[in-house]
Order: structure tokens, then sequence, then C-alpha cells
């Protein structure tokens, strides 16, 4: 009975917790949506970094090209000319090449440098897109607005998995990634996403963001360590969430999913514990409530339910504002929001076992070099 309520107890505090405040949650993201069409415009640039094919690269590129923004440039920067696939670029759009000028920093921040040094001089603001992912029409007007607010360092979204057709692993990925993008809500925000970010121009030199890049692997936690560092907050725009309709199967998925909670063992290590003990929790929970049950406890039974309707509760709230938040997809919520419900436990387990293989990711590798992730997080403490 004490390994019983040791973790039921917890994982059903730890549940109920997790609810707290999602209807301050709604609100705020019906508010920002609601104020996104009234916010200041100025002049901006859009910076998009290419690595070779990706699936839906075309249509992805066209929808940041034909954004409803008054005045902005898209500059598309990439490696080489190779990196740039046939019949992929729209016809608005500018073109840079970074080259290979530095061996120790990764080609994805070399490509944004050379996008931001090639930026119109006019641009006030610098926006920086996933080119893996599809922007709504409103995406930049709803990162500039959120920029109006002094306090404001950086403003952000993250990315919504709407794979179409899907595939097991393609929806493991979006109910797994789910409660990252939950994280996100009114006031600072522990991390940015910078496949959608936007930046005053004047604070991304003031906060001196190229010497925080220069020799490192994650621009967004050393673009967030940078912000915070400055004591400016990071806004969450929840119109500039982005909508990623590319497919992923097991080795994908898994080694993503490794990489990204190594990286934030690394540069964020509170936000990584928590993710430990609580996952530790709720899968004790599970496995203890379980036990208990096939022992004949109906308490346990109970237990289980309870533990099990409130995450599942939670993976509905996180699919219903990701609905408000990307329209253009309604189709897809109505036919595939269900498994944000149901496989939340599943996904539970996951996060799990992805955070305990985490400890033993240290590496990365990029263009045939291996860099320790662990070493260069450290570096830029």
């Amino acid at each position: 009975m004490f390994w019983f309520w040791f973790f039921v107890g917890p994982a059903l505090a730890l549940a109920v917790f997790a609810l707290r405040g999602e209807r301050k949650r709604a609100r705020f993201v019906a508010e920002r949506l609601a104020a996104d069409s009234n916010g200041p415009t100025p002049p901006a640039t859009v910076i998009v970094t290419l690595h070779g094919p990706e699936e839906g690269l075309r249509e992805n590129l066209a929808a940041l090209a034909s954004l409803d923004y008054p005045n902005y440039e898209l500059m598309v920067a990439a490696r080489t000319a190779s990196d740039i696939p046939p019949d992929s670029l729209p016809s608005r759009v500018n073109v840079v090449l970074a080259g290979a000028k530095d061996e120790n920093t990764s080609a994805r921040i070399q490509n944004l440098m050379a996008g931001v040094h090639a930026s119109r001089k006019r641009s006030e603001i610098l926006a920086f897109a996933d080119s893996g992912s599809r922007a709504s029409k409103n995406w930049l007007r709803a990162l500039a607005s959120s920029l109006a607010e002094p306090s404001v360092g950086a403003s952000t979204g993250y990315p919504w998995y709407v794979p179409q057709p899907p595939n097991f692993w393609s929806l493991m990925r979006s109910v797994w990634s789910a409660p990252i993008a939950g994280l996100l809500g009114p006031g600072d925000n522990p991390f940015l996403w910078c496949g959608s970010v936007a930046i005053r121009k004047e604070t991304f030199f003031e906060l001196r963001v190229p010497d925080a890049w220069r020799g490192t692997l994650g621009e967004d936690c050393a673009l967030t360590r940078a912000v915070h560092k400055a004591d400016r907050k990071i806004a969450f725009s929840p119109g500039a969430m982005m909508a990623s309709t590319g497919h992923a199967g097991a080795l994908e998925f898994v080694g993503g999913a490794r990489r990204q909670m190594a990286m934030a063992r690394g540069f964020f290590p509170r936000l990584w514990w928590g993710a430990l003990v609580t996952h530790i929790f709720y899968c004790g929970g599970m496995a203890a409530a379980i036990t208990a049950s096939v022992l004949g406890s109906r308490g346990a039974e109970w237990a289980l339910v309870v533990q099990l309707g409130l995450g599942m509760l939670k993976g509905i709230n996180r699919s219903t504002l990701a609905k408000a938040e990307l329209p253009d997809h309604d189709a897809w919520f109505r036919r595939h929001a269900w498994v944000h419900s149901l496989w939340v436990p599943l996904a539970t387990w996951v996060w799990l076992w992805v955070l305990v293989s985490s400890v033993f990711t240290r590496t990365v590798e990029e263009r045939g070099k291996r860099r320790d992730l662990i070493r260069t997080s450290r570096a830029h403490a």
C-alpha cells in the first residue's frame, strides 16, 4: 500500500495541477487571436533556411510569400545553391548563400546570420521561419503584434504536427510534442522556437545574439538565454503557431525526440528534471494502479480512471486550442484530434523513455561531424 500511494498520490496531484490555468490560457489565446489583426505592422524581413529537399517545402515557402502583411521581404538562406531544391522557390523571394565559414557553428545558424546581414536596412523586425512548417496568413502579424509591449524581447509560436495522411509515428510525434506547446501561454515563457520567432532588429544586436549563436548548435536555446539574460520577456503568439504536415518514421521520431530532450537537458536543466520527475510519477502511478487493480482493489481502479481521465482531458484542451490557432487545418482536427485524447497514456510512457534515453545522447551529427551537445550547452551558459 505504501508504494501504491507513493506513486499514485503525487500522480493524481500532478494531473490536477496540470489542469490549473487552462481556462486562463484559453482566454489568453482567444484575446490574442482577436487582437492580432489590429496590431502594428512595422517593416519586416522573414528569413527561412534551406538544407535540401523537404516534404511540403514548395507549399510552405509559397505560404510565407503570401502573408497578409503590408511591408515585408522573404529571404531564403542556404549553405550552397545545391541545398535549394529545383522549382521550390516562389517568385517573391531573395536568396543568400552563406557558404561554410565556421566549422564550430551549425549550418542553420550560419544561414540565419547570412540572412540577417543581407536583410534590407529599413526592416525593423527580423522573423525566422521553419521551412518544414506552414504559416497561416496572419503569422507575421501575430508575431509583430506581440512585440508591441516594451518589455518583450522576442515573440514566438511553435509547431503542431498535422500529418496528412497520417501514419502511426507521425501521429505519435504530434501527441508527444503537444505538451511542449502546452507550456506556452500568457506572461513570460520559458523558451522560444526559432522556427517561428520575431525580434526587433535593434534588440537582436543589442542583445548580442550573433555572439550568443557563435559556436553553438541550438539557436533556440541560445536566443532564449540571450533574451532572458537581458531581463526581457518571451511572448507567446498563438496566431504564430505553425502546422507541420510532414511524416515521420520510428527512427526519425525517436532520434529527433532524443536530440530535443538532450538539448533541453543541457540548456534548460530545470525543465528537463521537472519533466523527468513528473513522468516517473505519472508512469509509476499508472503501473501501481494497474497492479493493485489486478489484485482486486476497487479503489485502485478508480484512481487509474481518474488519472487517465485527467490526462486525456488535458490532451483535449490542448488540441482544441491548437484547432483555434490553426483554422486552415480544421478538417485535420475534426478527423484526427481524438488521438490527442486516447493516445495520451501511451505518449506518457514514450515521454519517460525519451527522457531517460536522452541521458545517453551526448552528440549529434551534422554534415559528417560529431558535436558534443552537453559541452556546447555548458560553454554558452
